[in-house]
């Protein structure tokens, strides 16, 4: 079959070992659709929740990008590899002392809840075109700019020394491998990942998830049907419901008047139409279109 105009949010289990890339190109032809893109990627080692926007949902995508993203992790202390996880072979150990659970509930605690963190040489940020992992994996260290990062949540979910097993909610941004090494250092020792697992991207937690083979299990028609709405991660922005006499011109990307509204950015719906995409309310009650979805999308 030929690709067709598919719109919605799919909330993919990734599983481990896949790209983020790899996963979207798979749910791609699941879904037969024409076009599809992530909205913040996995490393390879680890999973969970991928947002997927289709066609006209990808509109909104950069405000997943930007969001707040929950994560389980898994880290083994003493231990430290070049990439912080499992990509590469530990190089350094130092023995543990007998922490008792309170001192590391007191070490999530106490860590700053906004910091300036140092990306990692593995990692895929580029210097002159280049991403610093291929300097990495040939040796070579290059200087880095830190970066700030806040951390919303962070708490203790299991310490069975050598391993530690948190959850950490945190801004865009932010290296949770960084983190882990980071917070072994305040102990006075070092960690690498073992397991991390993506349990939320805002406004999403509590949806289920959707593993590939779960998919493939549906027919094409059953696939379709487990998308959300191309409008589901705009929750947090208030609703405006448009009157018809100002929709023809909405929708052809012209400012219309609007009782007067605190100002702000509103998605807009319209009897009939559903969903026609976020706008801009200025002063005086004036409506300014922001990204319109075209009328196949529109979701009531």
């Amino acid at each position: 079959m030929r690709p067709a105009d598919v719109h919605g949010i799919l909330l993919l289990d990734k599983p481990l070992g896949a790209s983020s890339a790899a996963a979207v190109a798979r749910v791609k032809h699941l879904f037969e659709a024409r076009k599809a893109g992530h909205t913040g990627s996995l490393d390879p080692l680890a999973n969970g929740m991928l947002p997927i926007c289709f066609g006209e949902a990808t509109k909104f995508g950069a405000r997943l990008l930007d969001a707040d993203k929950t994560y389980l992790v898994t880290a083994r202390l003493g231990e430290r590899t070049p990439s912080g996880d499992l990509e590469t072979p530990v190089i350094e150990r130092r023995e543990l002392p007998e922490w008792p659970v309170r001192q590391i509930e007191a070490a999530l605690e106490d860590f700053p809840r906004d910091y300036l963190q140092m990306p990692p040489m593995h990692s895929a940020i580029k210097q002159q075109g280049t991403p610093l992992y291929v300097f990495a994996r040939a040796g070579v260290t290059r200087e880095r700019t830190p970066r700030s990062v806040g951390i919303r949540e962070l708490s203790l979910v299991d310490w069975r020394p050598p391993e530690l097993q948190f959850v950490v909610r945190c801004t865009k941004g932010a290296y949770i491998r960084v983190l882990a090494e980071d917070l072994a250092a305040r102990l006075g020792t070092l960690a690498h990942l073992t397991g991390l697992r993506r349990v939320a991207v805002a406004p999403f937690g509590s949806e289920p998830t959707w593993t590939l083979a779960a998919l493939q299990a549906l027919d094409l028609p059953q696939r379709r049907a487990v998308l959300l709405p191309v409008d589901a991660a705009l929750g947090a922005c208030r609703r405006l419901d448009l009157a018809a006499e100002g929709v023809a011109a909405f929708r052809q990307g012209q400012a219309v008047c609007i009782p007067v509204e605190a100002p702000g950015t509103v998605r807009i719906y319209a009897p009939g139409l559903g969903f026609l995409g976020l706008g801009e309310v200025e002063a005086a009650g004036r409506l300014v279109p922001l990204r319109l979805v075209a009328a196949a999308a529109n979701r009531a």
